[in-house]
């Protein structure tokens, strides 16, 4: 049984250790951050330096842009604390702190997305994914802050249906910032289409496959070129394909699965008849193709149907023979007597 003197120490100690944290607390030293991060558009003492105690919310410097980081020398910002009689700080050996203004960028593909909506929808230029935006001036990403949330809001918005120019603000009502100061970008816009195009050269007769492939966006005025990358795989360049170039059905064709001099099999069919021969392709050809084989046997050239791979097949010709005309007799004049 644990004695009533005992149990109180034991309480006394569990109470004297937090205690004596937040003495130490009060008494640690404040030392300078060597890097950090605000959020606000001030600098506050606590943001640079750990154990400032009461005036840790004093604020003492303007934060950097958002999305950007400054520097600021450790001489600078111990004479700036001096005066609210915050003494004796470690400065951790620093030369300078580094700040940080923490911000939400929104890219220039989110801006793009949104410039092509409004088009569509306020200027009649077609849907938006077939939309390709030309700034007068490339955007660089917009920096909000952290906790702007939402999409970007067109608060303005000209264009010109023959020229395809166009004028457009834009506004995020959740940021202070990009409130305060829209974001406005001018530029041309132009419909267009998919085209489908390869990643690197062909050389002709090589078969596409789908690594081979991509797809660009062309200008709508250049419609007529494959548009879906499935339609090419399989086929083989009719002549040198280069990249950037759409592709046209005329580019392409069935790929050949018989050379020219190979040697095939003659395949020929008839009505309950089937014999194979061993034969030479005297042409190249894709499946489908008709072509000349040389029967090796007989050192005739025949036409066949290309039907697999070293495979040629020969319908035999059925000759009809047309029935004889039939003779309709006609009967003899009747004579008539006066």
């Amino acid at each position: 049984m644990v004695s009533p003197g005992i149990r109180n120490l034991v309480l006394l100690l569990g109470l004297a250790a937090p205690l004596a944290d937040a003495a130490a607390a009060q008494t640690a030293k404040p030392a300078l951050r060597d890097a950090v991060t605000v959020t606000s558009d001030i600098v506050r003492i606590g943001d640079l330096v750990e154990n400032a105690g009461a005036v840790a919310d004093v604020a003492i410097f303007r934060s950097p842009d958002l999305g950007t980081t400054g520097a600021v020398e450790t001489s600078r910002v111990v004479d700036a604390i001096r005066q609210y009689q915050l003494i004796d700080i470690d400065t951790r050996g620093l030369a300078e702190l580094v700040v940080t203004r923490a911000s939400r960028a929104i890219s220039p593909q989110e801006i793009s997305a949104r410039v092509a909506q409004a088009l569509s929808e306020q200027c009649g230029l077609g849907k938006a994914a077939d939309i390709s935006v030309n700034y007068d001036r490339e955007p660089r990403a917009l920096q909000v802050e952290p906790n702007a949330v939402g999409e970007l809001q067109v608060r303005a918005l000209a264009c010109d249906p023959r020229t395809t120019r166009f004028d457009v603000t834009l506004d995020l009502p959740t940021s202070a910032e990009l409130h305060r100061h829209p974001a406005r970008f001018t530029g041309t816009a132009l419909e267009t289409v998919a085209a489908v195009a390869v990643e690197h050269p062909i050389e002709h007769g090589e078969v596409l496959k789908a690594s081979d492939l991509t797809v660009l966006r062309r200008p709508k005025s250049e419609a007529g070129a494959l548009s879906n990358i499935e339609a090419a795989v399989g086929l083989a360049a009719r002549h040198q394909l280069r990249p950037g170039q759409p592709l046209h059905a005329a580019d392409l064709m069935r790929p050949d699965i018989v050379a020219h001099n190979d040697t095939v099999t003659i395949v020929y069919e008839s009505p309950g008849l089937v014999l194979t021969l061993r034969g030479q392709a005297q042409d190249a050809g894709a499946l489908g193709d008709t072509i000349g084989v040389l029967n090796v046997d007989s050192k005739r050239v025949i036409q066949g149907v290309i039907t697999g791979p070293g495979r040629v097949t020969v319908h035999a010709v059925t000759t009809r023979i047309a029935d004889a005309p039939t003779v309709i007799s006609q009967p003899p004049p009747v004579e008539t007597s006066e």
